[in-house]
């Protein structure tokens, strides 16, 4: 779980395309979106080549304007932004005063803007700090969920982007279009097919990518999901959460680590978050070493996982999770 409540923020209204042909509303956290819509593997391989699109209409939408935007959000992020191309995609976290991660923010400044998104729920949250840190900076605020939607292209998609569009962020994984939330039916008319979110996050998984909520809860730090680079800027000025930061990239010894899982495809069932992770060798009696964060099934890795883990456990060590004690083979993200 996250570090605070996982709905802080009026949720935007059920997406539109939960009334396409097929369409299965997905569960938490992602409600108000398709969690597919009908055929799980196709949508995998279509969006893993580069066809269709992801409704993602769910997450909150948040832009900063103003001649000092870039600066001042330097001085409160993780990341380095204060001279941020125009149109340059990066990510970047908010920390609590002891480093732990609260807010995970997919930004780009358009010139003009910085547009983020951040998880479902959180913008309440993320607009609260940020209004609080305002002081005498020239900078501008907004909750732009309800009207700007968020949909994504995958990597390799030749599709045309709408004049309408608002940004794009475009990174190795696809491009994120912030699109009038009024006009998604017309977009997945022409731009499908609509992709479900559980396809999302079994391309999400398969890249060891974490998830703010799901590789993540109260007590997590930067270096145990492997965000030190990605999201993580060690060479900047003082933001809050830093002295943690540095004291561990120094030291070199995050207490957990993330690692990627494959699991035993003879399981009817996958894990869930949360399931108990063991070493294999101390069977369903031994002492947990770890939780499962997410799993999925992968349309050619078959069941896959993320988990977080003590930093000690042997990376050779083979693994069972959950309470039917599910064979698990680790891959190294983080490294001990």
């Amino acid at each position: 779980m996250s570090s605070s409540s996982p709905s802080d923020s009026s949720a935007p209204a059920p997406s539109p395309l939960l009334t396409l042909p097929g369409a299965v509303a997905a569960e938490a956290p992602d409600e108000g979106v398709a969690a597919h819509y009908g055929d799980l593997f196709k949508e995998q391989r279509a969006l893993a080549d580069g066809t269709g699109f992801v409704d993602l209409s769910h997450r909150g939408v948040v832009t900063v304007s103003g001649a000092d935007r870039l600066s001042w959000l330097h001085l409160l992020l993780t990341q380095h932004v204060e001279q941020l191309p125009p149109q340059q995609a990066t990510e970047a976290l908010i920390l609590s005063a002891n480093g732990h991660i609260e807010q995970a923010l997919q930004l780009v400044d358009d010139g003009t803007t910085v547009w983020m998104h951040t998880e479902p729920g959180k913008q309440g949250e993320l607009i609260a700090y940020l209004e609080s840190m305002r002081f005498f900076y020239r900078v501008e605020i907004a909750d732009l969920t309800d009207e700007v939607a968020v949909v994504h292209l995958p990597a390799g998609s030749i599709a045309e982007i709408p004049g309408s569009v608002r940004a794009v962020r475009e990174t190795a994984h696809g491009r994120d279009l912030f699109l009038p939330r009024a006009e998604l039916s017309a977009f997945a008319a022409s731009h499908g097919p609509a992709i479900g979110v559980l396809a999302h996050e079994a391309l999400r998984v398969e890249a060891r990518r974490p998830r703010l909520g799901m590789e993540t809860d109260h007590r997590t730090i930067p270096h145990e999901v492997g965000w030190i680079g990605s999201a993580v800027h060690l060479d900047k000025g003082c933001y809050r959460g830093q002295e943690t930061v540095a004291r561990v990239h120094n030291l070199g010894k995050p207490p957990r680590r993330l690692v990627f899982l494959h699991l035993d495809g003879s399981e009817v069932q996958l894990p869930v978050h949360g399931d108990a992770v063991r070493l294999a060798a101390q069977g369903l009696e031994g002492r947990q070493i770890g939780f499962i964060t997410t799993s999925v099934r992968h349309y050619e890795l078959g069941p896959i996982a993320l988990a977080l883990v003590k930093r000690n456990v042997d990376p050779e060590a083979e693994l069972i999770v959950g309470p039917d004690a599910t064979a698990a083979a680790q891959e190294v993200v983080v490294a001990p």
